[in-house]
């Protein structure tokens, strides 16, 4: 899927809850350009995730070099280090009480690059559902986009409709996930067996 992403010239992002060194090193290595961490609740975890994905003097990233990222060594090895810290970003997802109270110092973290709401586990921990109408969830994403914009990094958080989309775009979000394959299908399949259905009942 990586490989897919470079032929077709499109970021790919990653979303793991690793947070072995050597596993975010494999997966830069591989090509992927943004990570994607659940659960940061601290501005001490951030920083432990800034350090693994950048190389020095930004953080501490183990150098290869040979892997998709860097044209396995075709491309300048020189100047790969510079170039692979300018084009990483790392995304860390605020899912947590303890993180919404500590998002304007996680926002603040040198290497991160963007917040993401989490809003399944959010709900979950601040005991509402997972209604983005919800004071408690309004209260949280405000306070997300605030922290973003105070540090002018990106944040955002799944939508659903065009509605949630301008509502979250008003607030300076830009990371928007819309859709999915299992929502892909979900909306295909009436479809098809509406024509499918069409088709014997014509055919009979």
């Amino acid at each position: 899927m990586i490989a897919l992403h470079h032929l077709a010239n499109i970021d790919c992002v990653v979303r793991t809850g690793s947070r072995n060194a050597n596993e975010l090193y494999h997966l830069l290595e591989d090509g992927v350009t943004a990570i994607m961490a659940p659960l940061v609740n601290t501005p001490e975890e951030a920083a432990a995730l800034a350090a693994a994905v950048r190389f020095p003097p930004l953080g501490q990233r183990g150098l290869d070099g040979a892997g998709l990222d860097n044209g396995f060594y075709l491309q300048n090895p020189a100047a790969y280090p510079a170039v692979a810290n300018a084009e990483t970003l790392l995304i860390v997802q605020i899912e947590t009480p303890e993180a919404v109270a500590n998002v304007d110092r996680i926002a603040a973290t040198p290497g991160v690059d963007g917040l993401f709401i989490g809003p399944g586990d959010l709900s979950l921990r601040l005991h509402c559902t997972a209604d983005w109408n919800h004071p408690v969830m309004t209260a949280a994403e405000d306070a997300v986009a605030a922290a973003a914009a105070r540090h002018r990094i990106a944040w955002g958080r799944p939508v659903g409709n065009a509605e949630q989309i301008a509502r979250v775009v008003r607030k300076g979000g830009r990371l928007l996930a819309h859709g999915s394959d299992f929502g892909a299908v979900m909306n295909a399949l009436p479809t098809f067996a509406k024509t499918l259905a069409e088709g014997i009942a014509q055919g009979g």
